[in-house]
């Protein structure tokens, strides 16, 4: 394997939208929510190392998920666990692990990858991710994968590209926010537009001249404890200076202010499993339509449920259509499909109303 290569996996997120089973104290990533036996930070992990040696694999996470991270990855060293001492969104923690590595070794490339998205085709997504480390590794790139549309999704995202070359790697244009119904539609229309997936790959080189060029406060924040990385000083210099960060996202901190951003069209179905819905869309069903988890179910007159519990659970259900049903400890939700946005809302009023343990 290439010594070069190397993975930041974002593992910071909370996943509230798939509450009840993610809570702060235990959030998605570190869940098997497909019901595989291997969690998604697991399942993540093990496709990145397809293609980069293990040992450059960092962890990048809140310091509250330590223990976890080590749980569920024995294999990774404490060089390889990246703690953010507080919340300050995609752009500090990804200069923080940048500077790190190019310090370790000037010639990395690298990718940025969440640690809760479903890819079925991993060779595929070794293929793509190959291309982009070599392209990156001759030429001043910053690169991303796109998704092909496949309906007019809201939810996302997009990026919208130029489309005068026969290449795979196509020039951005530029970024578009999450676009209504009719904006979508019209994306989708026009054939140069691609979800925007949050999977990131460049040189250390490039990415830390983009932070540079783009976010001079941020970067000099950072660049100011480059002695210390890599060394015993380290934790102590991230623990005094890693609240001032400024809380920013990579795309808007410099991937919508450069402009030598390149894209490629992925060539494997990918799923951000961000709510209830969409892990039911890449679930088996039963007979009914029901996407089951875990539990052992009786159903009449009942389909296009999400039901989950634990430990095998007989779940009866009657006159139940398209709802979430999710059993966890203390909590038990039945909810509409249609309404999964809500459920970030109820998860306060419950806490509100019950107590924050619940969330």
């Amino acid at each position: 394997m290439n010594k070069n290569y190397y993975a930041i996996l974002m593992a910071g997120g909370v996943g509230s939208r798939f509450w009840p089973v993610s809570t702060e104290e235990f959030p998605k990533q570190f869940h098997d929510m497909l019901g595989t036996g291997d969690t998604l930070i697991q399942k993540t992990f093990n496709r990145l190392a397809h293609l980069i040696p293990k040992e450059n694999i960092f962890i990048l996470t809140n310091e509250r998920y330590n223990d976890l991270v080590y749980e569920q990855l024995p294999e990774v060293t404490k060089r390889q666990v990246v703690l953010e001492p507080a919340m300050r969104n995609t752009a500090p923690c990804i200069l923080y692990a940048s500077l790190k590595i190019q310090k370790e070794n000037p010639d990395a490339v690298m990718i940025v990858a969440p640690s809760d998205h479903w890819i079925e085709d991993e060779n595929a997504f070794s293929k793509n991710v190959k291309q982009a480390f070599d392209y990156c590794s001759e030429n001043d790139a910053l690169m991303t994968l796109g998704i092909t549309p496949t309906f007019p999704n809201t939810g996302y995202g997009y990026i919208e590209f130029i489309n005068t070359s026969a290449e795979a790697i196509k020039s951005v244009n530029q970024f578009r926010e999450k676009p209504d119904y009719e904006t979508a539609k019209t994306f989708i229309a026009q054939g140069n537009f691609l979800w925007n997936a949050g999977i990131f790959m460049w040189s250390a080189k490039s990415v830390i001249k983009a932070f540079k060029n783009n976010q001079p406060a941020l970067f000099d924040l950072f660049e100011n404890g480059i002695n210390a990385y890599n060394t015993d000083f380290e934790d102590d210099f991230i623990r005094d200076n890693y609240k001032k960060a400024e809380n920013i996202s990579v795309d808007y901190a410099i991937m919508e202010k450069s402009n030598n951003v390149f894209v490629i069209a992925a060539e494997f179905d990918w799923n951000d499993l961000g709510t209830w819905g969409s892990l039911y869309d890449k679930l088996d069903k039963d007979k009914s339509g029901n996407a089951v988890v875990n539990s052992r179910t009786l159903t009449e007159d009942a389909s296009g449920n999400m039901i989950r519990t634990k430990n095998d659970k007989v779940v009866v259900v009657d006159g139940l259509k398209d709802y979430i049903i999710v059993d966890k400890d203390e909590v038990l939700l039945i909810y509409p499909k249609s309404k999964e946005q809500d459920i970030k809302k109820v998860l306060q009023k419950v806490k509100t109303t019950y107590g924050d343990h619940l969330g």
